[in-house]
């Protein structure tokens, strides 16, 4: 049977492991598929890096639309990043009905929807495995392993450089900048961390899973989103001492009102298996109503286990290909014209429990005057904590966690709160998942 001819778009980290791990287990990938996937043209501006993978029979070009348009590619793997000639490369390759493999969360955050329609036009697939969590399935589970549940929530640690971070000022009692150096001097941060240490990379991944989980348009521009840039040594050390251990999570909810779609730190119960999840590595809670709670663990970066994800995603368009498009597993799982409408709510309507830290004058009468302003909005306190003062300060800390509450009735509180005289540092707040239910 006639080779499916594969065009790569970049030979960087992951273009080089998915050319490398296809080579080497090329007779086990084509016994899976069912017929040979073959690397047919590889195109990077860097030519010697590309030469130096490519075999004697590879078309190798620094022209990405000589791929694109070249009547004998099948699938156009698109591995360059960015979001603009990338867009314009994807949308050229399926207007030339080609399939496409990408690991470009940026891109399908943003402008998934727009790409998957047109996709649909012209018959062709999007396989996109590899855009989140690396070389975990998630996206295969979701889209079919899970097809049966109800889906009601995902809460997963889906940025390495963040949770490393996290783990190192936990394990080290190092400060974030302290850290983020050395995550540097690793290779686990680039040089502008932003997109990582600010929640936006997350952001781009829970948008992708929220669609796929709950049949909804792809929303990035809704994602509530908020980095672990100003987390200190102080309330991790207070979190682990009260049972709980912070991650950045990426979540998504199915409740009455709508859909949750958040990213942030998080309070999370030690007796959790994801809050021991260490270093680099991912982690993802899917909870299902048939199923229950499932965890997915794994590298979430790197160029073989990224690779694993692309060479699925090949191996799955392969089998695919010749089904008819209403055959197919749909891109977002749910049927296009079934999609929802189901509303991304505000932030300030989410639910949810919260860890709060203020610097306080040590006098009498503070700690009435704090739980008075959180009756009154409507907020229930869990465990109330007041620390000894150094001896040479007048000032304490105190440490409040709150039972479930409107995020709208914290902010109003905290607003309270930090406007008293006695109060004499703005209010720390961290959101608390048991998940649990």
């Amino acid at each position: 049977m006639k080779p499916i001819n594969i065009g790569l778009l970049g030979i960087g980290t992951v273009g080089g492991g998915t050319y490398t791990v296809l080579k080497r287990n090329q007779e086990e990938i084509a016994r899976r598929a069912g017929r040979e996937i073959k690397v047919k043209m590889i195109a990077d501006k860097d030519l010697d890096r590309a030469r130096s993978f490519a075999d004697h029979d590879v078309i190798v070009t620094d022209n990405a639309h000589e791929v694109t348009t070249h009547p004998d590619i099948d699938i156009v793997v698109e591995l360059i990043g960015g979001q603009t000639i990338a867009k314009n490369l994807i949308l050229e390759a399926i207007a030339h009905g080609k399939h496409v493999v990408t690991a470009n969360k940026a891109l399908l955050a943003n402008h998934g929807t727009e790409i998957f329609a047109v996709a649909r036009t012209k018959g062709v697939m999007v396989a996109f495995e590899a855009a989140v969590a690396g070389g975990i399935p998630i996206i295969k589970a979701l889209r079919e392993g899970l097809t049966a549940n109800r889906i009601t929530w995902i809460a997963g640690i889906i940025n390495g450089t963040s949770n490393f971070i996290l783990s190192e000022m936990r394990d080290k009692g190092l400060s974030f900048e302290q850290v983020l150096a050395e995550a540097q001097k690793l290779g686990y941060a680039e040089a502008d961390p932003t997109y990582d240490i600010e929640g936006i990379d997350a952001a781009h991944k829970i948008t992708l899973m929220s669609a796929i989980a709950f049949g909804i348009p792809v929303q990035f521009s809704k994602v509530y989103t908020e980095g672990i840039t100003k987390l200190t040594g102080e309330d991790i050390r207070y979190a682990e001492e009260l049972g709980y251990r912070i991650k950045l999570l990426g979540i998504t909810k199915r409740v009455e009102k709508g859909i949750e779609l958040r990213v942030h730190p998080t309070l999370i119960p030690v007796r959790r298996l994801i809050a021991n999840v260490e270093g680099v590595m991912n982690a993802i809670v899917v909870k299902g109503d048939a199923v229950g709670a499932t965890l997915y663990y794994g590298a979430g970066a790197g160029a073989e286990p990224t690779a694993s994800s692309v060479i699925a995603d090949l191996v799955d368009v392969t089998r695919m290909q010749t089904a008819e498009p209403m055959h197919r597993v749909p891109t977002l799982s749910f049927q296009p014209d079934l999609l929802s409408d189901t509303p991304v709510i505000p932030m300030e309507d989410v639910e949810t429990s919260y860890y709060l830290r203020m610097q306080v004058i040590d006098k009498p009468g503070v700690m009435a005057e704090i739980t008075r302003i959180v009756a009154e909005n409507n907020i229930s306190i869990s465990a109330l904590i007041q620390k000894e003062p150094s001896s040479d300060s007048d000032r304490v800390s105190i440490i409040m966690l709150t039972h479930l509450t409107v995020e709208k009735n914290i902010n109003a509180a905290i607003a309270r709160i930090e406007s008293l005289p006695v109060v004499t540092s703005k209010v720390i707040r961290i959101r608390i998942e048991e998940l649990n239910n």
